[in-house]
């Protein structure tokens, strides 16, 4: 009798979700954010909750879980219900890197979750600490090798360290890695000496380089970014094929009903061309790039792989 008054109430719990899931939303989305307000991913998150928030006159609260390489915005997001009411705005990082850098982690990024959509797609800036003499990548290259281990480098994502591995990697110095919850924070640290160079998201780092904040030696993408013409890439300031881009994109926690997760998809597509996220894209040098869910979960798998590969030729051991 235990066994069928719990296999009813199953039945009624699911039938329960099904039918929200029709009336979705009818209340409140949260968008939870695993960086610090500021970060590329935060504002990504409030451009697209104002048009979200708009088209369905229900409110979009943007919470930011910073902290431990994504981990607790992840693991909120994989335990919350699975009504699509909660909304994971997130990178490579929680979905594609960590699985490689951490022994375990608190959280499954495929299992845990059911994918949405992808939400853009952009390349970082390479800055410097006013006060360090080089004005090039080839200059900084030579400071770095002439006094292996006194220049540092920090991080607050997975992209933006992996980038700096990388580029200890492909042009053979040796610096010093120092992590933080978020880039807007290691920016904070650049700004004030703490530490000599950091690359960083463009949202982040290029209104630092316009306010003569810091200085800018290298774009991280293949091509020159249309909002700092005069940047060199790293790949042509002497460090040939060096590219690391990043991107981001929308999840629900599993079994969430298919019906929010089309309507959800289709309210994050149309936010991406609305003006709010458009002022985000353009300032940001960032892409907006959409997907089906499906399409998400495939590039997922492919993005693991080949920053599994990068974090093994870089000789990074999981900690």
């Amino acid at each position: 009798m235990k066994m069928r008054h719990a296999a009813s109430a199953a039945i009624l719990a699911a039938s329960a979700l099904a039918a929200s899931a029709q009336d979705y939303p009818a209340k409140s989305i949260t968008f939870v954010v695993p960086f610090a307000a500021g970060s590329a991913t935060d504002q990504l998150a409030r451009g697209l909750g104002q048009s979200v928030a708009t088209d369905t006159k229900q409110a979009v609260v943007v919470d930011n879980k910073p902290g431990a390489s994504g981990f607790l915005a992840a693991q909120y997001v994989a335990k919350a219900a699975p009504d699509g009411y909660t909304v994971l705005i997130t990178t490579n990082t929680t979905h594609a890197a960590n699985e490689h850098l951490y022994k375990t982690l608190p959280y499954d990024p495929v299992k845990d979750f059911a994918p949405v959509t992808l939400l853009g797609k952009g390349g970082q800036v390479m800055i410097v600490n006013l006060k360090v003499p080089a004005k090039t990548v080839k200059e900084f290259i030579a400071l770095a090798k002439k006094e292996p281990g006194k220049y540092t480098f920090g991080s607050g994502s997975s992209s933006s360290r992996i980038a700096g591995e990388l580029f200890q990697q492909m042009a053979d110095v040796k610096l010093l890695h120092v992590p933080y919850k978020s880039n807007p924070l290691a920016v904070t640290d650049l700004l004030g000496g703490q530490i000599d160079m950091m690359i960083t998201d463009t949202a982040t780092g290029l209104p630092q380089v316009k306010g003569d904040k810091v200085r800018a030696l290298g774009m991280s993408s293949l091509k020159r970014s249309a909002l700092a013409p005069d940047v060199p890439t790293i790949d042509e300031a002497g460090v040939k094929g060096y590219e690391m881009t990043y991107w981001f994109a929308a999840y629900v926690p599993a079994k969430t009903p298919p019906a929010a997760v089309k309507r959800l998809h289709d309210l994050l597509v149309a936010a991406t061309k609305s003006a709010s996220a458009k002022t985000f894209y353009e300032s940001s040098g960032a892409d907006a790039v959409v997907s089906t869910p499906e399409e998400l979960a495939k590039f997922q798998v492919a993005e693991s792989q080949k920053w599994g590969k990068i974090i093994k030729a870089a000789g990074i051991q999981p900690e």
